[in-house]
Parts: C-alpha cells; sequence; structure tokens
C-alpha cells in the first residue's frame, strides 16, 4: 500500500492522540525514510584482512561514503508518545562474501532488517551461500546514541526525525553463523567478538519519493 504525504502525517498526528492505542505501524516505502549502516574502520579493517565484500542487494545501496549503504525503510512502528519502537527495512540485504582460492564464492546474506528497540537488537533474514535461511535471526545488538522523536507540524504541514543507533555488536549465534558460513580461521570469532561493527543512521522527512519495494528480499541459491 502506498502512502502519501498527507495521510502519512495523519497517521502520526493520530499516534499522538490515541493515549490507549499501544502502538501504530506507518508504511514508509513512498516517503523519505532511510537508514544507513555504516561499517567502522575496525569493521572495513577486518573484511580486508579475511578478503571479505560487502554487496548491496535488492532495495539497498551503496552510498559515496566507503562501508556505509543505506537501507530504505519501509515501516515504523511508534507508540502514543510518537516514539519509535521499531523500525523495518524490509527488501534490503546484504551479501557479505569472499572467494576461496579455488574461485568459490562462500558466505552468507543479510536481508530484510528489524530493529527491535524493546531488546536493543538488529534482526534480519541471515542465509548461508547454499544454505538454509533463519528468519529474522539477531544480528547485532546496539545502544541507541540519539534517539528519534517524531516531530510534527500540522501547520506548515512537516514531519523530520533523526536517530542514531552505535556500538553495534554481533551477538555470539552471528559470530558463529558468520564464521562457519566464511570458513574463517580458529582465531577470528575472538576478534569479532570485540569488534564495534559501527553505526546505524536513521533519517525520516515528510517528501515523497519513488516507492521501495515492500517485498522481502530472497537470495538465489
Amino acid at each position: 500500500m502506498q502512502m502519501s504525504i498527507r495521510s502519512f502525517a495523519v497517521a502520526a498526528v493520530l499516534a499522538t492522540g490515541a493515549a490507549s492505542a499501544s502502538a501504530l505501524t506507518i508504511p514508509t516505502e513512498a516517503i523519505q525514510a532511510n537508514s544507513v549502516q555504516a561499517f567502522s574502520a575496525d569493521a572495513l579493517e577486518q573484511f580486508g584482512l579475511f578478503s571479505i565484500n560487502v554487496t548491496p542487494l535488492g532495495n539497498a545501496s551503496a552510498t559515496s561514503t566507503e562501508g556505509a549503504f543505506n537501507l530504505p525503510v519501509t515501516s515504523i512502528t511508534v507508540n502514543s508518545s510518537l516514539k519509535i519502537t521499531a523500525g523495518a527495512a524490509k527488501g534490503s540485504a546484504l551479501e557479505i562474501a569472499r572467494v576461496k582460492t579455488d574461485g568459490t564464492k562462500i558466505g552468507l546474506t543479510l536481508a530484510n532488517f528489524t530493529i527491535n528497540f524493546a531488546t536493543g537488537q538488529v534482526l534480519a533474514d541471515v542465509t548461508p551461500i547454499g544454505g538454509v535461511t533463519q528468519a529474522q535471526a539477531a544480528v547485532y545488538n546496539f545502544d541507541v546514541l540519539s534517539a528519534l522523536k517524531l516531530s510534527v507540524k500540522i501547520f506548515p504541514l512537516g514531519v523530520t526525525g533523526h536517530e542514531e543507533l552505535g556500538n553495534l555488536y554481533l551477538t555470539d549465534d552471528a559470530i558463529t553463523t558468520m564464521a562457519t558460513a566464511l570458513a574463517l580461521p580458529k582465531f577470528a570469532p575472538y576478534i569479532m567478538k570485540d569488534t564495534d561493527f559501527g553505526k546505524i543512521l536513521i533519517d525520516v522527512a515528510l517528501k515523497l519519493r519513488k516507492p521501495v519495494s515492500t517485498k522481502a528480499y530472497v537470495p538465489a541459491q
């Protein structure tokens, strides 16, 4: 379902006034709502050490900054105080892979990201190349560095918001899955566990864009 600027704003205003409502999910595929995953210098150094390449797929795209990828937000969930409780980037994916000496590509794809603010985790469908998908597995733990709260103006009509998440550390399960899928050396998980993988920057503005796909990304096998 596509959403106009006016209907997006009305939904946000309703969330403000609906004290009895626990949550409201607002589709944002046609609104300028984006999340940028910016890998840290330490993460990029690790990728280089193990000859790992990160490739954006689906809705995802590379930005002008090295190691930063735009993942369009397809929906946000807010409570009656307009506090973001969840966000989704459905249809976006990042392939994390490397090529073995025999020319075989190994690795995994992270797709259909969800930010769960209740648990402080980033979830994604995790699919090892040639393997079985783990639906909405916890990939990162995070801290909120700058909390997002939507600012709504009735006249002139406007809705904006910004949030910054940081201290992105892989979960234990994600470390195991990633190290196995990439066939990394035995010492790699110890390095991965202590690595801050960067930040996620979220920006929402009341401007139209060409609607992005809300279809879940499924890696080709």
